[in-house]
């Protein structure tokens, strides 16, 4: 978890009014990294693609009020989580009442003054850090550290949907521990924990890039989601874990000689359409693996859906 101290937060500034973005900005800029937009159509482009730690948004502007805005952006899976805190010169109780009811964390009143800036700025970042930090444990399987099957359900989703938009591949690569019972039956359960480490370790050094995610599935098996990616390419990630697992020795926890293990993989490719589904790629890469042991173990075996 990276520390607030340790980065610069970012903040989306929207307001039609230049001296209201300057004046924002002014108090702020020294403490976090800065965007703005004057229009409704813009921020919200704006919001999906820079991904801001907190939005601070006028109420009042001309081709979209703050309500609609805000509206959006709780409609949309890419920005509904991302804090909106109201900027604006109404004073009236039912208009603060109407923003906090829509999803609205705060408001912020004009003329600003920049300690009450600073110190309700500051209190929304601290509150984005403790939920990411609540969500980043809740979603990750507490022996290996990936991601769990949680996590894995809601990043497939999001994925799947920008892949169906962008008429992009989607790869799924499905590992599983060769004998893997036979390893706990002949050193113990321990030893199983720590072989499940180790795949893990290995596993999450090849699935590295931002965009893809690698998982503990169950028992000992792991599952890679892989985005923009071509089932050549799955097929090469996946024999290079299966290589990198192949001439990894795991440490023998009881002290014996260290051991040997080997994976078998199932890799399977779709561009999303109404055509096709997760279940369907995910059931494609299943069999795959199936496949895989059936013919001798320690191999990839891959499927076009």
């Amino acid at each position: 978890m990276v520390k607030m101290a340790d980065k610069k937060h970012s903040i989306l500034i929207i307001d039609d009014e230049n001296t209201n973005i300057d004046a924002l900005s002014g108090i702020l800029r020294s403490d976090y990294k800065l965007f703005a937009t004057k229009s409704g159509e813009a921020a919200l482009d704006r919001a999906r693609t820079e991904k801001p730690d907190l939005i601070l948004l006028d109420v009042l502007m001309p081709d979209m009020d703050g309500f609609e805005v805000l509206a959006r952006i709780k409609a949309s899976e890419e920005t509904m989580k991302i804090p909106v805190v109201f900027i604006t010169g109404l004073t009236g109780v039912e208009d603060e009442e109407k923003g906090l009811s829509m999803g609205a964390v705060d408001y912020i009143t004009k003329p600003f003054k920049a300690a009450i800036v600073k110190a309700r700025v500051k209190t929304q970042i601290m509150v984005v850090e403790q939920m990411r930090m609540i969500e980043d444990l809740s979603g990750r399987d507490a022996l290996t550290g990936l991601a769990n099957r949680r996590r894995f359900d809601e990043r497939f989703a999001l994925e799947w949907k920008k892949a169906l938009r962008e008429q992009k591949p989607v790869s799924v690569v499905m590992i599983d521990i060769d004998h893997f019972k036979r390893l706990n039956d002949e050193h113990g359960h321990a030893q199983g924990d720590a072989a499940l480490r180790d795949m893990a370790s290995l596993i999450s050094h090849e699935i590295k890039r931002s965009t893809d995610l690698a998982t503990r599935w169950g028992g000992e098996e792991f599952v890679g989601i892989l985005t923009d990616t071509s089932l050549g390419d799955a097929v090469a990630l996946g024999e290079a874990i299966r290589a990198k697992v192949e001439s990894t020795l795991i440490k023998n926890v009881s002290g014996g000689a260290d051991l040997s293990v080997t994976v078998s993989i199932g890799a399977a490719c779709v561009v999303p359409s109404a055509c096709n589904s997760t279940e369907e790629l995910l059931s494609e890469a299943d069999k795959r693996l199936y496949e895989a042991k059936q013919s001798g173990r320690n191999r990839v075996c891959p499927r076009t859906v």
